[in-house]
């Protein structure tokens, strides 16, 4: 069975969708993330990606008011990116109620800051943030694109213990024009041992069928369900 996490992206405290990762073409949805939150808590959803896009730009945590008041409030499993640069900002993020902390750019300029959180942590509670962009990896809320393959970045983790990684094609992300099943079908076919999580693209729920027959085990909802094109109760089958 596919695992469908929604997203939700935080700018100002407030739910919002960008496109491509340009922050100049967001737009907002919802003063009220934890109404969101709830709403796929009584779908029978069980697990939240939760961004922190304020704070992936500024380069540390900023957002963890709204962190707080989910995990608090509902029985979501929350992990939550964007950010997380220092001991400070990963400390205050698992203690404000996170069930885990995806990483992405510090793991492409500190790998041992990562490393260090690895052996703190458990790497079963970090997820490896993959953001890519033309087979290149992307940092800083995708406002920098560096010279490191996708399948060199996630082996070298791998190798540390990771098991899960949040792959999100930046060409696809808010396009509802359909997931990369080719880039995930090589993913999934490369390494085995880990969950790819696949994210960009979703604009139907044949999407999540198309996924799942290529052998990703969980993918992320996000604008489709913001622009109406895919409910809650289109989800009963995968819940």
């Amino acid at each position: 069975m596919l695992e469908i996490i929604p997203a939700i992206d935080i700018i100002d405290g407030q739910a919002v969708r960008l496109q491509k990762g340009d922050y100049s073409l967001k737009t907002f949805y919802s003063n009220n993330p934890l109404d969101i939150a709830k709403q796929f808590e009584d779908a029978g959803l069980t697990r939240l990606h939760l961004v922190d896009l304020d704070g992936a730009k500024a380069k540390q945590v900023v957002n963890l008011n709204v962190l707080e008041k989910i995990a608090s409030n509902t029985s979501l499993k929350v992990d939550f990116g964007g950010g997380i640069k220092s001991d400070k900002d990963i400390e205050s993020v698992f203690k404000s109620g996170a069930k885990f902390a995806t990483i992405g750019s510090i793991a492409v300029t500190d790998p041992e800051l990562l490393n260090k959180w690895i052996d703190k942590y458990g790497a079963e509670n970090l997820i490896l943030g993959a953001d890519v962009k033309n087979m290149k990896i992307a940092i800083s809320g995708w406002l920098s694109i560096t010279d490191i393959n996708l399948d060199k970045f996630i082996k070298s983790y791998i190798n540390k213990g990771i098991k899960q990684v949040i792959c999100t094609d930046i060409n696809k992300d808010g396009m509802l024009k359909g997931p990369s099943v080719s880039l995930y079908s090589k993913l999934v076919n490369k390494f085995p041992e880990i969950k790819i999580i696949a994210s960009g693209g979703i604009s139907k729920v044949n999407d999540f069928d198309q996924l799942h027959e290529i052998g990703i085990k969980s993918a992320i909802l996000g604008k489709a369900f913001y622009d109406g094109l895919i409910k809650l109760t289109d989800l009963k089958r995968f819940i």
